[in-house]
């Protein structure tokens, strides 16, 4: 009933930027939380980025203060914005929500996953 769709994944050099979109579609829904994961080849799925209310936002220490997760209530759509990207943060990177509704409660909703490839 509830669709997360992730957007703005690509190739980009070293010290560069990206920032990742994930839209939540739907009906009468609220987002009570939000997070960005990613999983690289070979490696365990790990989170980078989190937000359970607009001024509570936790971060790995490998992404503290080059990543920032944000929240468009608005438009239902949540923001990880990438800077001084590095070849080790290359991975395929999802964003995950808790999210109500009255006819399901509070469940968890991951999207389909965008490729961030970090090269020269």
């Amino acid at each position: 009933q509830v669709h997360l769709a992730e957007s703005g994944g690509g190739l980009v050099q070293p010290g560069g930027s990206l920032r990742l979109s994930c839209a939540a579609s739907g009906t009468f829904f609220t987002i009570n939380t939000m997070a960005w994961y990613r999983q690289a080849p070979g490696k365990q799925r790990e989170m980078v980025a989190k937000m359970t209310n607009p001024s509570d936002t936790s971060y790995s220490d490998s992404v503290r203060g080059r990543f920032t997760i944000s929240r468009n209530e608005g438009e239902n759509t949540m923001f990880l914005q990438m800077d001084n990207l590095k070849p080790e943060d290359t991975a395929v990177y999802y964003c995950s929500a808790n999210i109500y509704s009255f006819q399901h409660g509070s469940i968890d909703y991951w999207g389909q996953g965008t490729q961030v490839t970090v090269s020269k």
